[in-house]
């Protein structure tokens, strides 16, 4: 495949921009894509080594002194796919350049600190790819619906947030959020996969069916979330999630891209090439 098949760019059609509505959002489409899934699994597996000779250039780069990093912030109601990127679009590129961090119920430890510093303890090291499998938005969508803070403590937290990426994208720190957005109809389905399959069992939790029932309420949170935290340093991408495919392939574009912004080059050496030929020809 060597053109770009996309109709639109998916950082044109995926991102959350001020009128973005997202009880209108089709989770089962594919926006900027009117090829088949065949082609996209084509695009991706071809975006996905640019992917990883990108990720090496920003490692090789963080071991010759360079401070920048890009960090890919994963947030979705149970069964979106998020282990899914994981595995099939981070798991394209060499695991030695990538800090990863899931961010469940907070520890004893982490309830005593500020909700943002488990958050900063796990931010990516210079020349690495960071990902984070749930995120600090936690903090303004579960704590919002479960009513764990009052509504004046997470009220201030949009803000505090803003500021907190802004000062991640000052420091060097590229950030990618994407919130993938699946149907109760589709989660539905990968629920029941689970509880048919025995091999799936160990990923069933009976507390999904819980968050589940509080639907309009989560929907209602991440519009918020939308609404408040989408901004030109670190705009949110809202991808349908029902397709796997699709959603896999278009977070790979969002970081190739993310990547791409850097002019990334490869490190000089500092030692002289030629001499060490010399010396190599010469043992």
């Amino acid at each position: 495949m060597s053109k770009n098949p996309w109709d639109r760019s998916p950082l044109e059609v995926l991102r959350a921009g001020p009128e973005f509505d997202l009880a209108s959002f089709d989770p089962s489409s594919t926006p900027g894509w009117s090829d088949d899934k065949d082609d996209g699994t084509e695009r991706m597996a071809e975006q996905g080594a640019r992917l990883a000779d990108l990720q090496e250039m920003l490692f090789a780069e963080g071991r010759s002194g360079g401070t920048r990093s890009v960090l890919l912030v994963l947030q979705g109601m149970d069964t979106a796919g998020k282990g899914g990127i994981v595995r099939h679009v981070v798991g394209m590129v060499d695991p030695q350049g990538v800090d990863h961090a899931s961010f469940g119920k907070p520890t004893k430890e982490e309830l005593a600190h500020h909700y943002l510093w488990r958050i900063r303890k796990a931010l990516p090291a210079p020349g690495r790819l960071g990902v984070f499998d749930r995120s600090h938005y936690e903090d303004v969508l579960v704590v919002r619906v479960e009513n764990l803070v009052p509504p004046d403590v997470w009220g201030g937290r949009y803000d505090e947030i803003n500021d907190f990426e802004a000062e991640l994208v000052a420091s060097g720190t590229s950030v990618v959020k994407v919130a993938l957005m699946v149907s109760p109809d589709e989660q539905r389905a990968r629920l029941r996969e689970r509880l048919e399959r025995p091999d799936k069992h160990w990923k069933y939790n009976p507390a999904d069916l819980d968050v589940r029932a509080k639907w309009p309420a989560y929907r209602e949170a991440y519009q918020a979330v939308l609404d408040r935290t989408s901004t030109e340093i670190a705009p949110w991408y809202v991808v349908p999630a029902d397709r796997k495919w699709y959603a896999r392939m278009a977070v790979t574009e969002l970081l190739v891209d993310a990547f791409e912004r850097l002019g990334l080059r490869w490190p000089l050496a500092d030692f002289d090439v030629d001499a060490e030929m010399a010396r190599l020809d010469a043992s």
